[in-house]
């Protein structure tokens, strides 16, 4: 019995994993780990990134096979080639990093491989199209089956993801972090459609960072540490405590504690950005913002505020994007992504997988790929120094990785992330924008992301940071930034903001900022 392991009573175990571990060249991502999974119940899997989570569900999906172990279906031992087997048995699953098709609609993603067909006219996209629309408006999606999926935001893609394992009818239901990329509201919609499926007797394997999340989605509960179970309990048994302490060994971690330290002056400055809609209106309207050396600044708002649209008009993503940027008091005069980057302005996009790395390269030629530039000496790469600066950032950044040469998509999410990260840094910015950048990764590497913001802005770098995470822009941020339908709502000094005026104030869209703090770092009103 592994340490931590009640005795739980067997009758409702759908699936068991005995044993069960996973090799990958010579590392271990699973050891010995037994699971149970429970029909009509959320059974919770949590643990920090590289734990061995998403190996465990990839083993239950089918899209991994263990080295070592047994799977168990309703008692029978079972082999899973690959996913399609999982799916033919029942299971599906929510990817954590979406897998979705952004040439084709909403529907033809939904239905994409179980295709409806009406012979002899092949397929029937009306009669798709009529159930996607149902299975969104099950989750309250205000989204168009019609819809190509590239042209929707990460959030209402991460709907479609959820929408697409629902519409599988699976008897066990895999969502892993399925929560990270949705507003609030957004995530009570999915916890109605969880219990909706618990009452029909699916069974749910929950994964998130999110510990409040688990607490109150849950049924039972299983920890993972370093490939490892370390605790297996029921959810009304354990609290938020209990939880770290089964994941990093210990009670709490330094999440985000703010260190004051002198501010430079205004590296960067934004004027009356706007950015028209092709449907109409504004999705950026007239934002003006400032940022200080060594000051990190955050903008807080809800899903559609226009933040991520905010830090793609800095970076030149759109050619129709108007108003004025300045770094270090300089009027920026480059209109593409190159030249900015090359004033000194970086991105760390949301969609760290689709915009922030490129999966089959290792995770040296992501590092570097940006600022091959630094490394040429007339048109070779000079490549002992490129070397020097990868192993370089892999230090500074705690990266965990036995190789650089490895590929990127052998990282957990949070190594990953660290990666983007150190990718925007060999560039040198002086500006960072960081877009969610705690987004689906746990608790331990989002304290290195943050004591990593922290560093940085002590050497001066300008801090741009967009979250959804009340505490977290409160713990972090040296000025508060608010948006809501494209417009600054608030603007608070560190000292000014409470919990209660930033959540008010992101609920406005209308009027004028409804604090002075700007003037005193000389952002425009």
């Amino acid at each position: 019995m592994e340490e931590g392991r009640p005795a739980m009573p067997d009758d409702d175990v759908v699936l068991r994993l005995e044993g069960v571990s996973k090799v990958y060249s010579g590392t271990v991502a699973v050891r010995h780990a037994d699971f149970d999974v429970r029909r009509g119940a959320v059974n919770v899997l949590v643990g920090e990134n590289g734990a061995g989570k998403s190996t465990l569900m990839k083993i239950i999906a089918g899209v991994v096979q263990p080295t070592d172990g047994r799977i168990l279906l309703d008692g029978k031992p079972v082999t899973f080639r690959d996913a399609g087997e999982a799916v033919a048995h029942g299971i599906g699953m929510v990817f954590q990093e979406l897998n979705l098709f952004g040439n084709l609609s909403v529907a033809e993603n939904i239905f994409a491989a179980r295709e409806i067909v009406r012979l002899p006219l092949g397929i029937d996209h009306r009669e798709q199209e009529r159930r996607a629309a149902e299975f969104l408006e099950r989750l309250e999606a205000g989204i168009d089956a019609r819809t190509p999926v590239e042209d929707l935001r990460i959030g209402q893609q991460q709907l479609v993801e959820i929408a697409k394992a629902v519409a599988q009818d699976a008897r066990i239901l895999i969502m892993d972090e399925p929560t990270s990329a949705l507003s609030a509201a957004e995530v009570e919609i999915l916890f109605r459609v969880i219990a909706d499926l618990k009452a029909r007797g699916v069974a749910i394997v929950y994964i998130s960072h999110r510990l409040e999340e688990l607490i109150r989605i849950g049924d039972y509960i299983t920890v993972l540490r370093d490939g490892r179970v370390t605790g297996q309990e029921r959810i009304a048994n354990v609290d938020v405590p209990w939880i770290v302490h089964q994941m990093i060994g210990s009670d709490a971690k330094d999440f985000a504690k703010t260190e004051d330290h002198p501010l430079g002056p205004e590296v960067f400055r934004a004027e009356d950005v706007c950015l028209p809609r092709v449907s109409g209106g504004l999705a950026v309207d007239h934002v003006s913002l400032s940022v200080r050396q060594g000051e990190i600044v955050g903008i807080y708002g809800l899903m559609g505020a226009g933040r991520s649209e905010f830090f793609e008009c800095v970076m030149g993503r759109h050619r129709h994007a108007t108003g004025r940027l300045f770094v270090d008091g300089k009027p920026v005069a480059e209109k593409d992504v190159t030249g900015r980057i090359r004033r000194g302005l970086a991105l760390i996009p949301e969609d760290r997988q689709r915009e922030g790395l490129v999966s089959i390269l290792s995770i040296a030629a992501n590092l570097s790929m940006a600022a091959l530039g630094r490394f040429l000496a007339g048109f070779h790469i000079r490549r002992g120094r490129e070397q020097a600066a990868i192993r370089a950032a892999v230090k500074d950044l705690s990266i965990k990785v036995a190789d650089p040469e490895l590929e990127v998509s052998s990282l957990s999410g949070g190594n990953q992330q660290k990666v983007v990260i150190g990718k925007a840094l060999m560039t040198g910015p002086k500006v960072l924008l960081m877009d969610e950048p705690s987004r689906g990764i746990d608790v331990g590497a989002k304290a290195d992301v943050f004591r990593t913001m922290r560093r940085l802005a002590a050497d001066g770098l300008g801090i741009l940071f967009v979250t959804s995470d009340l505490d977290e822009v409160m713990a972090l941020s040296d000025r508060i930034a608010v948006m809501s339908n494209g417009k600054l709502t608030a603007l608070f000094e560190r000292a000014e903001a409470t919990a209660a005026k930033v959540v008010a104030a992101s609920a406005l869209g209308h009027g004028p900022v409804p604090s002075t703090s700007s003037a005193n770092h000389g952002a425009p009103a």
